[in-house]
């Protein structure tokens, strides 16, 4: 059977639904023979169903030890943060989560200084992911986050809307912070080969309907929690190990990425940007809008300012002056 790489895949938090949804999607995939699971709490059981699954010529080890998880790895998906309850906002999650952000960046740079990826899921994500990069001393173009989820949501809701297949919505993509202050652009989608902002103000899809419609994708996680009485597990799966499939040289990955962006505009941040995801790590562009459009992509990066300010209070990052002394690539 052929892989795409035969280099170590370390899977974090692979005990839970998240993780060992990851672990299955990525031997699906074919893309390693070498994938460890590692958990804080035994994922022997995960690697046990995995090997039962009778996955052909992969090697799946589990450990609850962080150095024999991280030795040799060259590429990592993280799942390893507490979930996201019903009532909580992402930024609920905010210290806790990026405290062991702060060790996993620190456990990277202490096992695997020669990783290549890593892609940061535990909520809220440009958080975890800007803290990972941080302490880890990795290059911007190594850690991404997932912020695919709120394109998906957005081109699903206009294909349920208009009745068509979601590979007939081109265009999507939503920027900036994942979750409520997430810019969702709509100028440049097309649905079955019309421009969305010819059908947005027509009684087939009056302003309100589509006002909604953003304000539903940007809370479709909150949505799924009501019906599924837990957080998303599958979607969050599905999109991270394409992430880390395109960075290993396969398929290319069809969404936003969060990457760390420094520029004249945006400044020490991790945000979904305009990314291309390739073996070479993450680039991005800036996107590209309307002026509404880029208004709310700015209004965005204040939120995502106040909360990194917030880790600065709390003693997770020291101010950004001193960053570049943790990390001499930022």
């Amino acid at each position: 059977m052929a892989f795409l790489t035969d280099e170590k895949l370390v899977i974090v938090g692979a005990a839970g639904m998240i993780g060992s949804n990851m672990v299955q999607t990525a031997l699906m995939m074919n893309l390693t023979s070498n994938i460890c699971l590692y958990d804080v709490f035994s994922p022997e059981g995960v690697a046990e169903e995995m090997r039962h699954c009778g996955f052909d010529g992969a090697t799946i080890t589990a450990t609850t030890d962080v150095a024999e998880a991280f030795k040799d790895a060259k590429y990592i998906i993280s799942s390893g943060g507490a979930p996201r309850k019903e009532g909580m906002t992402r930024e609920d999650l905010l210290k806790g989560n990026c405290e062991i952000a702060e060790q996993l960046g620190k456990n990277i740079k202490t096992y695997c200084p020669d990783v290549k990826h890593v892609v940061i899921i535990f909520n809220p994500a440009d958080l975890t992911g800007l803290v990972t990069l941080l302490y880890s001393g990795l290059k911007p173009s190594q850690v991404t986050t997932l912020a695919g989820l709120d394109t998906t949501r957005l081109q699903s809701a206009l294909a349920k809307k208009f009745g068509v297949m979601q590979n007939e919505i081109k265009g999507c993509a939503t920027y900036g912070g994942h979750g409520e202050q997430m810019a969702v652009f709509g100028s440049s989608v097309e649905v079955a080969g019309r421009k969305l902002t010819d059908i947005i103000g027509t009684e087939e899809f009056p302003e309100a309907e589509w006002e909604q419609m953003k304000k539903d994708v940007t809370q479709g996680g909150a949505a799924i929690i009501k019906l599924r009485g837990r957080s998303s597990f599958q979607s969050p799966s599905q999109l991270s190990v394409e992430m880390i499939r395109s960075v290993m040289g396969g398929e290319k990955f069809r969404f936003p990425a969060g990457t760390y962006v420094k520029n004249e505009k945006y400044n020490h941040i991790m945000m979904a940007m305009d990314t291309t995801l390739d073996q070479n790590g993450c680039s991005y562009k800036m996107p590209v809008g309307t002026a509404e459009e880029l208004a709310k992509l700015d209004a965005s990066y204040e939120h995502l300012c106040k909360m990194r300010d917030e880790l600065v209070t709390l003693n997770i990052v020291p101010e950004l002056e001193k960053w570049s002394e943790i990390n001499p690539n930022l």
